[in-house]
């Protein structure tokens, strides 16, 4: 370029004519006045198409591979020897690898997609699920984690369930909608089947059930991207990684989901004081904006529940999923609905809520809660100490020794006075049971009738009154043996 400068100069300001310029710098007269019609060097400039005189009756045979390719999966595509062998083994190529290899390369860039940029207006958002790896409790499993992006502000909302389900799709719209205060105007989603039921021949979506009564509940509308392009609402997309490399890197290990959900709000939050690159606000300036076109958060959340209506069996077990979860036995073999929440089973019959569990995504497991099992207990004694609803049951050391108490002193009857006091606890708190069991014990009186009379006294507050100390006023009864000469005088009054 020093060079190029310097026959400029010499020929345009010092007046150097072109033969002398060419016979001082060495150059011919033709690159002399390329120099002088151009200020800077052109480049090579072709002319015309590469001609592929050896690859050229084979282009067509290669651009059919490379279409059919896309609709292969992405692992057993063609690649540029592979094209080659086949070109050579189907079709008598002679050419070598490379002149294949320069033309595929070429070819896929020709056919690769390019993308408009999009502008996004306020109150819009877009959801997706990811996966992560986190430790809870010290188990190490996955966890799904929903995403929340509103793009033109770019803020967001991530909370995290043990499985992605209908359940935990409700639930984290609830979720979000709560922490941005408002319900985004317009929803853009894929095509996940918690929320289309079925892609019509037009390109119209049947919603499913749950996510029809979501739209009905909170107003929002829904549009749903191309199936396959993920580059349809790439905010999302992009939010899933930056949540799992930011948010959960190192892998979180924490005591519980709520913990884990906790640490994920808290990200997001912080994340509200960024700044994006080319942008003079941070991400909680830009969200005001936002949230001028939110629509009202309705009166209460949507119940984010799947529900299912089943059966009861024989042994008061009602199957969810893969999962029994127990009811009273008075409901055995009758009809009940189930809701499923993320984290709790409600069973109710006939618009009575009748049970309440913990939700577990474990596999073939039984949830028992023991008072489903009491009343039957009470008539089948026998079938105490082999219950599988008690198996684990931690009751206070007391309960076991007012059990030996009883079946010592009354036996049988005794094992079925003992499941009475337990039946106490359907009306009464542990604590409330316990330390009448306690009490009980300390007086010795050892009868489901005590243990109840000091419950009820306990919950009054005012003294039991299993003996007369505390009324002096009251008589003391008197109780004399009997003699069998006390009889004669009824067989006299019998003569007379």
């Amino acid at each position: 370029m020093e060079v190029y400068a310097r026959v400029r100069r010499a020929v345009q300001v010092d007046g150097m004519s072109i033969r002398q310029a060419a016979r001082e710098f060495g150059l011919s007269r033709k690159t002399i006045r390329k120099m002088l019609a151009y200020s800077v060097p052109p480049g090579y400039e072709r002319k015309k198409p590469v001609l592929r005189p050896k690859l050229g009756p084979w282009l067509g045979i290669i651009d059919q591979i490379l279409e059919d390719d896309k609709s292969q999966p992405k692992k057993q595509r063609h690649t540029a020897k592979r094209i080659r062998d086949r070109l050579k083994e189907e079709h008598g190529f002679g050419g070598g690898y490379t002149i294949v290899k320069d033309y595929v390369r070429e070819a896929r860039l020709r056919h690769k997609e390019v993308f408009v940029p999009l502008a996004h207006p306020p109150g819009d958002a877009q959801v997706d699920f990811g996966e992560a790896l986190v430790a809870i409790g010290g188990v190490e499993q996955k966890a799904h984690f929903l995403c929340m992006d509103l793009p033109q502000s770019d803020d967001c909302f991530v909370i995290a369930f043990p499985a992605e389900n209908t359940e935990a799709f409700l639930e984290g719209h609830n979720q979000a909608f709560a922490y941005f205060g408002g319900v985004p105007r317009t929803i853009l989603y894929d095509n996940t089947k918690i929320a289309v039921k079925e892609i019509l021949g037009d390109g119209e979506r049947k919603p499913t059930q749950a996510f029809s009564e979501l739209q009905s509940h909170c107003l929002f509308a829904a549009k749903f991207g191309r199936p396959g392009k993920g580059n349809d609402k790439g905010n999302v997309e992009g939010l899933v990684g930056y949540a799992r490399r930011n948010f959960m890197v190192p892998v979180p290990r924490v005591a519980s989901w709520e913990n884990l959900n906790a640490h994920l709000l808290e990200q997001c939050r912080r994340r509200r004081e960024r700044k994006l690159w080319g942008h003079e606000e941070t991400i909680a300036q830009c969200f005001e904006r936002d949230r001028e076109k939110l629509l009202p958060l309705p009166a209460t959340p949507y119940p984010a529940c799947d529900k299912r209506t089943t059966r009861v069996s024989s042994q008061a077990l009602v199957r969810y999923e893969t999962n029994d979860y127990s009811v009273p036995v008075a409901y055995g073999h009758r009809q009940v609905l189930v809701k499923a929440f993320v984290w709790e089973v409600v069973i109710s019959c006939a618009s009575e809520v009748i049970a309440r569990h913990v939700r577990s995504y474990g596999r073939e497991e039984m949830i028992f809660d023991p008072l489903h099992y009491l009343a039957l207990l009470e008539q089948k004694t026998n079938a105490l100490d082999q219950a599988a609803p008690l198996e684990g049951w931690q009751l206070p050391a007391e309960f076991p020794e007012l059990r030996r108490q009883m079946e010592g002193r009354l036996g049988k009857r005794g094992r079925r006075e003992y499941v009475q006091v337990l039946r106490l606890l359907e009306t009464f708190s542990l604590g409330e049971v316990t330390a009448a069991v306690k009490q009980a014990l300390r007086l010795r009186a050892i009868a489901f009738d005590a243990v109840k009379h000091l419950v009820l006294c306990g919950i009054d507050q005012r003294p039991p009154k299993l003996d007369l100390e505390n009324y002096p006023h009251l008589p003391t009864a008197e109780v004399a043996l009997t003699r069998a000469a006390d009889y004669q005088v009824l067989l006299t009054q019998e003569a007379q």
